[in-house]
């Protein structure tokens, strides 16, 4: 009888395209939940001038991670096509939604008392205890905003036939973040009323959105250059 062959139980080498599609999905899945884990704290850096008008440098933190999600998506879909973009954008999706799923359960668990613990319930709760309607409001926007910049991504780079990467990518990304912000102004601000307990006007969900978008557009040029070094 001759000798088992050894090769045969060597697992094949996992080709380096596949091996690059993980590490961006992780970045990509890392990004995303960073960005609503810490999207509560808001950041203020002054005021900037343009086309005449003055624009606040003031958004919520979230947006040192949030814009990466966003550049990965421009990246796969180009090498990957639009099955791997949208894959990507569901397993962002699901993964978000089973990270709040265990905060929920977290925060739900009894607490131990005050000196078998570390930190103070009322802390923990500050912290993870999101509201359930920025969770609902994010994860839509979220959602809409990926789908959108998959579709003109595709659309824009059949209407270039292939060339121009910076305006399918800078294109894609300025529109899905315009629908991004106000996808999540209208369903938050529809859902929860506001510090005072009025609710917040069509007028005032708009210019919420208009504010914050100006930032995320700045953001979305100034990333075209890592298109390319992508």
């Amino acid at each position: 009888m001759s000798p088992p062959d050894s090769k045969a139980n060597v697992p094949e080498r996992m080709p380096i395209r596949d091996v690059i599609y993980i590490w961006l999905a992780g970045i990509f899945v890392t990004s995303l939940i960073v960005a609503n884990l810490i999207g509560s704290k808001f950041f203020f850096f002054g005021e900037i001038p343009l086309l005449g008008y003055s624009i606040p440098v003031e958004h919520s933190v979230g947006m040192f991670a949030f814009p990466v999600t966003f550049l990965l998506t421009d990246l796969i879909n180009e090498y990957y096509g639009k099955r791997g973009a949208r894959r990507i954008t569901w397993i962002g999706l699901g993964m978000s939604v089973y990270v709040y799923l265990l905060l929920w359960l977290a925060r739900e668990a009894p607490a131990a008392p005050p000196d078998r613990t570390y930190i103070d319930e009322g802390m923990f709760d500050a912290v993870f205890g999101a509201s359930r309607w920025l969770i609902v409001a994010s994860l839509t926007a979220y959602l809409v905003g990926q789908m959108c910049d998959i579709f003109l991504f595709g659309v824009l780079k059949k209407l270039t036939r292939g060339r121009m990467i910076w305006l399918r990518a800078t294109g894609s990304t300025v529109v899905s973040q315009f629908v991004d912000s106000l996808v999540i102004s209208f369903v938050l601000m529809s859902m929860q009323p506001l510090a005072d307990g009025s609710r917040a006007s069509v007028g005032f969900m708009f210019e919420t959105a208009v504010k914050g978008y100006a930032l995320k557009a700045i953001v979305a040029v100034a990333v075209t250059p890592l298109i390319y070094l992508g």
